[in-house]
């Protein structure tokens, strides 16, 4: 840079003037974020009135089963929130259970000592097990909630209904959670290196504790939501057209089996990933 624009960089400023326009960032996506979200739950909104519009025959009967005092819709409805909770616990797991196996072949197979860059070779093996932690936790997700749909959609409608809704309201609000403390996080790192001039303390090792998780809070899992709802709303629209048009016997049989297929899938985000004792 000396050579090409006659200065010499301050590299502490540089590192100072970046990390904040890093946290800047952090704080922008913060609030972008669940913005993003809502636009999801305004058109899940939409998508579930048509779906009540279409069972209560224009609102004109069996509106009393639009009520948490109706025990399948209430049913649903927390089905709906289990649903948000599981699906940040398993993304965020996906993301972890990816990290570690990389660190431990970094650990394991790749000397730094001597050198300034690891080779290709390794760096690619690197990229290939994110990559496949990665595709493997998205089937586990999208199967579970592609089947769940399914199955609800066939074993009441109003129980459907409850669950739909909930998923846009627990999802809105956990994205809102998840999108600002992974933000936090972040920034709090960013503020004891910077500003507090502590890295390499033990206060320094707790925000570096709170940044792996904040990292798949604000990248991962409350980013993830907003295709959740879409697709949840969107397909099951069109689940509960063709179960409304079944007989109750058929429609318990299909929910039994695609429910069984759901929590397979269920086991799966988390037992397939999990992090073994060596």
């Amino acid at each position: 840079m000396k050579n090409n624009f006659g200065f010499t960089p301050d590299f502490e400023k540089g590192k100072h003037f970046l990390e904040a326009n890093d946290g800047a960032g952090n704080t922008f996506k913060a609030t972008a974020k669940p913005v993003l979200i809502g636009t999801a739950v305004v058109g899940a909104t939409t998508m579930i009135f048509s779906i009540i519009m279409i069972l209560t025959v224009g609102l004109t009967d069996n509106i009393d089963k639009l009520s948490i005092l109706y025990p399948p819709f209430l049913l649903g409805m927390i089905m709906g929130g289990a649903t948000i909770y599981w699906f940040t616990g398993a993304s965020t797991h996906a993301v972890t259970a990816g990290a570690y196996h990389a660190v431990n072949f970094i650990k394991k197979n790749i000397k730094l000592e001597g050198v300034t860059r690891a080779s290709t070779e390794d760096s690619k093996k690197v990229v290939e097990i994110c990559t496949k932690f990665a595709q493997k936790g998205m089937i586990n997700l999208f199967l579970t909630v592609f089947f769940s749909t399914l199955a609800f959609a066939c074993l009441n409608p109003y129980y459907f209904i409850g669950y739909l809704i909930s998923i846009a309201l627990f999802g809105l609000f956990q994205a809102i959670f998840m999108a600002n403390a992974g933000g936090a996080w972040d920034n709090a790192k960013k503020v004891v290196e910077v500003d507090l001039k502590e890295k390499g303390t033990p206060l320094h090792a707790a925000t570096v504790v709170g940044d792996t998780v904040g990292d798949p809070f604000k990248d991962t899992s409350s980013v993830a939501i907003n295709p959740i709802i879409k697709f949840t709303t969107l397909f099951g629209l069109l689940a509960i057209e063709i179960a409304i048009e079944l007989n109750t016997k058929l429609n318990l049989m299909l929910a039994v089996v695609f429910f069984a297929v759901a929590l397979f899938f269920v086991n799966r985000s988390f037992h397939d990933m999990r992090i073994k004792k060596e």
